[in-house]
C-alpha cells in the first residue's frame, strides 16, 4: 500500500457525515480532538490524586483498549496497568447480564486500583466489578470513564472520574462497538 492509499484510508471514516455498520447508521458526534482533551484532563485528576502512590489501572475490554492506550500517553507517574474483560451487551443494547470472561491474575491486596471504563451507562458494569475488587481487598477503589450517560445511570456507585457526559444515546467509534464494528473510528459516532 502507497502512501497516499494509507493516508485516505487513514482519513477514511473522519470525513464521512454518515456511516454504515450493520443494518445501523450513525453521525458524527465528539471529535478526536474533544476525545483527547477530556482523556488529559482525566490523567492530570488522577495523577493529582495519586502523587505519592503507584496506582493499577484496570481496563475493561474490549471497549476501553483506545482509552487506556491514551490515557497511558498523558500520565505521568509510576503505575501498573492489568485488565480484566466483561460483556454485557449484544447489539445496541445492554442484556443486564454480566458474564466475566477473563479475570485479574494479580494480588492487589493493599494496592490503589482505578478502573478505566469506555462508557458507563446502566452502571451494571460498576456493581459487578466493585463485588470482585472487594474480594481483592483494595486499599482504594475509584471508578473512571471515558464516557458517561447520567439519564442511563440507575446505580448509587460513585464515578470518581468522567471524560465526557453524554446523553443515553448509542454510540460508536473509539473503542465502543456495533456487533463488532467501529472499534477503530478515531472519532465518536452515534446512532442516527
Amino acid at each position: 500500500m502507497g502512501r497516499s492509499q494509507l493516508i485516505i484510508f487513514a482519513n477514511y471514516f473522519k470525513y464521512q457525515e454518515v456511516i454504515q455498520l450493520h443494518d445501523k447508521e450513525f453521525v458524527p458526534f465528539i471529535s478526536a480532538e474533544e476525545i483527547d482533551f477530556a482523556i488529559k484532563r482525566m490523567a492530570e485528576e488522577v495523577e493529582a490524586d495519586f502523587a505519592d502512590e503507584i496506582p493499577v489501572f484496570v481496563g475493561v475490554l474490549n471497549g476501553s483498549f483506545m482509552v487506556v492506550a491514551d490515557f497511558f500517553k498523558h500520565y505521568k507517574k509510576p503505575c501498573e496497568l492489568s485488565f480484566i474483560k466483561l460483556s454485557s451487551y449484544e447489539g445496541t443494547s445492554s442484556t443486564h447480564e454480566i458474564k466475566q470472561l477473563i479475570g485479574l491474575n494479580q494480588d492487589l491486596t493493599g494496592r490503589s486500583v482505578v478502573i478505566i471504563e469506555d462508557i458507563v451507562d446502566t452502571g451494571n458494569t460498576l456493581v459487578e466489578l466493585k463485588e470482585l475488587f472487594k474480594k481483592q481487598n483494595v486499599k482504594h477503589l475509584k471508578m473512571a470513564t471515558l464516557f458517561f450517560k447520567p439519564d442511563a445511570y440507575k446505580k448509587d456507585i460513585k464515578i470518581d472520574y468522567v471524560g465526557i457526559r453524554i446523553p443515553d444515546k448509542f454510540i460508536v467509534g473509539y473503542g465502543l462497538d456495533y456487533d463488532g464494528l467501529g472499534r477503530n473510528i478515531p472519532e465518536v459516532y452515534q446512532l442516527k
